[in-house]
């Protein structure tokens, strides 16, 4: 999908991406501060999210009502954002920060693959080797990082999920407001990280906070959530879902580079996780111009 408008317009919402994504790299770091268990610290940052969009809303006697269709829609959407958050700050709690964020970097394959299947267009062989050169690097860190074997395994769960989610989104939000998709969404993104709790044990002791855990809950909530997650589905009006996720596979450099600073996670690290987070990586990065370059021939 094309994406449209002014290249002046165009320049701001690629500005507003790249620190959104940057602001989502930082979610890992806060994903390690914070003491609770990842669905317990998900069902915080979504309630903390939920309350200040509504707040927002509020204070702008904003309409927000939509039709029972979309509403559903929303609604549902919202079980694949709770899952991928969930899934993102358990694969932290089970291996690292840095092969978390390396792993998320496999959207963009998911999205090359879902993104034309949903819209029933054919998949580009371009795709595919993009894809599968991915796949060899994930492959890499699973050889030498077998310690990690299932932090690596919900990395690529959540990067699944969030693949969908952000298809759905590119199409709703030629519809409606972001604020409007974002607030709906998390509201079934609660709902349905609620019921998960209640039927696997319930509210208990474990989701007690340590007074550290609030700062950083605040943060997680308000600007890496609400803030973000309205930012991250706005640019949507004039980037494709794919072009979305490919720069948000800059989220392992950003979150990789705050780790260091934070924990030092780069010392973990062995050559082979490197090999395979260049490999990735360098796919990234060398994709759009190469696509350019094939597409100039074919004219």
């Amino acid at each position: 999908m094309a994406e449209t408008g002014p290249k002046s317009e165009l320049n701001k919402n690629l500005i507003i991406l790249h620190f959104t994504v940057f602001i989502w790299g930082f979610t890992g770091i806060l994903g390690q501060l914070i003491h609770v268990h990842a669905v317990y610290l998900v069902w915080y940052r979504v309630l903390i999210a939920f309350a200040t969009l509504f707040l927002y809303f509020k204070f702008n006697r904003t309409a927000i009502k939509v039709d029972k269709g979309t509403f559903l829609r929303l609604f549902f959407t919202g079980a694949l954002v709770g899952g991928h958050w969930i899934l993102f700050f358990q694969s932290i709690k089970s291996a690292t920060v840095s092969v978390t964020l390396v792993c998320l970097s496999s959207l963009t394959l998911f999205t090359a693959i879902f993104e034309p299947l949903l819209s029933k267009k054919k998949i580009s062989k371009l795709e595919i080797i993009a894809g599968l050169s991915i796949i060899c690097g994930i492959i890499l860190i699973f050889k030498f990082e077998t310690q990690y074997t299932m932090g690596i395994f919900l990395g690529l769960l959540s990067a699944c999920f969030a693949s969908l989610f952000s298809i759905i989104n590119s199409k709703q939000i030629k519809e409606r407001e972001a604020p409007v998709i974002a607030f709906y969404e998390l509201s079934g993104a609660l709902f349905w990280i609620s019921l998960y709790i209640l039927a696997t044990g319930g509210f208990d002791e474990h989701m007690k906070l340590i007074p550290a855990d609030m700062g950083y809950l605040l943060i997680l909530g308000t600007v890496c959530t609400s803030l973000a997650y309205v930012a991250g589905v706005s640019v949507m009006k004039e980037l494709s879902a794919f072009r979305v996720a490919l720069i948000t596979n800059l989220e392992p450099v950003y979150g990789i580079i705050m780790a260091f600073f934070f924990f030092g996670d780069l010392g973990k690290m062995t050559a082979g996780f490197w090999a395979g987070a260049l490999i990735i990586l360098s796919t990234i990065f060398l994709f759009p111009v190469v696509q350019t370059r094939v597409a100039n021939r074919r004219k």
